[in-house]
Parts: C-alpha cells; structure tokens; sequence
C-alpha cells in the first residue's frame, strides 16, 4: 500500500508538472510588449514602399535624415503629407545642395523646412522618425538605386521608446547646427526618364517662384 501510496505522489507530482509548464507560454504571452521591428532588404525588397506607407501613416510630425534623396515614391508622400499639415523637419548632407536630381529643391519649395549639415565631412544617417513613435532607419539611402540596384536594409522599429528618444535627442542635435537649404534659384534639371515639369503643372511653385521638377508629375491645385 505504501508502494501505491507512493506511486500516487509520483503521478500527482508529474501531473503538476505538465500543467505547470503548459502554462507557460500564456504567462510569457502576457508579459508581451507592443514594440515592433520589420526588416526588408534590397534590391527590390519592399523597401521604399515601407518607408511609403509609414508617411502616409503619419498624422502629426515627420524628421529626416538623409545623405542621399531622390526617391519619387518618398517625395511625393512627403508631399502629400505636407498638405495634410503634418510637421515634417529634413537635414541633409551637404551634397544635396549640388547633387543634381535631389528632392531637396523639390520639397523646399513646396514650404517643407530643409536643413543642410554642413558641420561633418559626411552627414550619413538614413533615418526617419514618425510622430515620436516610428523609427525608421538601416543603409537605404531614399533613393531609386537603393531600392532596385543596390544591397540594402531598413527597420522599421515601434514601440521602443528608449531607442526612439535617443534617435530625436541625435536629431535635435544635428538640426541645431545645420544650416537653412538655399535652392537653385528655379534652375530646370533634367533627368533622363522623367518628365521635367513645374510643382503645380503652372511653371510656379509656392510664392509664383518658377520651380521645373524631374521627380514627380504635376500636383492640382
């Protein structure tokens, strides 16, 4: 009996057990925190529509850090952004005062402040924030060829606010020493592939300043 007894305590304890470790994984489920990480790869990973979809997502402020900008998609849901009266801030490596199809003179003229920082020999952040919540960031340059030609990665990270924090004190800190974006005075540029037209499909941007466009086609009034 004492045998039965004892195999009783082994069986009951084994039992316990099962359970024990069955519930496991909804205790772990709700520890679970909302952040977020979605990683895409270039070329041609679904990279340029993320960052897309996240500005169109956006409802009250968008900060940019770019080296490299010339993507259509990107400039015109900027764009489309600004009309919806999100607040968007954009520093730039100095390089987009001269690169020749930047989206720099393009969303400058459209009222969307544009800053270049002049204070390092290369400005190389590729970083957007969203609303104080979204951190998008990786080597994709916002550009055509880090979409469809070259090996690139983005993340596109919510929900950790730590990180976020520390990636908008890095921006308040660049912002503070660049340097207002002066355009090309209206100057036409021509890219081979897309048509050259005015922001308004007029000849004129903001202000009646003459302002011909490579990037996107003409916006309505």
């Amino acid at each position: 009996m004492a045998g039965n007894m004892k195999r009783s305590v082994i069986v009951l304890a084994c039992v316990i057990a099962i359970v024990g470790f069955g519930a496991i994984p909804s205790v772990s489920a709700s520890l679970q925190t909302d952040e977020t990480t979605e990683v895409f790869f270039s070329p041609n990973g679904g990279a340029t529509d993320a960052v897309v979809r996240e500005i169109t997502s956006a409802r009250e402020e968008i900060f940019i850090q770019a080296y490299s900008f010339t993507s259509k998609p990107i400039a015109t849901a900027l764009l489309d952004a600004h009309k919806r009266d999100v607040k968007i801030i954009a520093v730039l490596d100095k390089r987009q005062k001269s690169e020749k199809h930047s989206a720099a003179a393009l969303i400058s003229t459209a009222g969307i402040p544009v800053l270049i920082d002049t204070r390092h020999a290369i400005a190389h952040n590729k970083v957007m924030i969203m609303d104080r919540s979204t951190l998008i960031t990786g080597s994709f340059n916002f550009t055509a060829a880090a979409e469809g030609k070259n090996a690139e990665n983005l993340l596109v990270m919510k929900g950790n606010q730590p990180l976020i924090d520390q990636y908008l004190r890095n921006f308040e800190t660049h912002k503070e020493h660049s340097v207002p974006y002066e355009d090309n005075g209206g100057e036409r540029v021509d890219e081979p592939g897309f048509p050259t037209l005015s922001l308004d499909g007029r000849g004129q941007g903001e202000g009646g300043k003459e302002f011909f466009s490579p990037l996107i086609p003409a916006f309505p009034r």
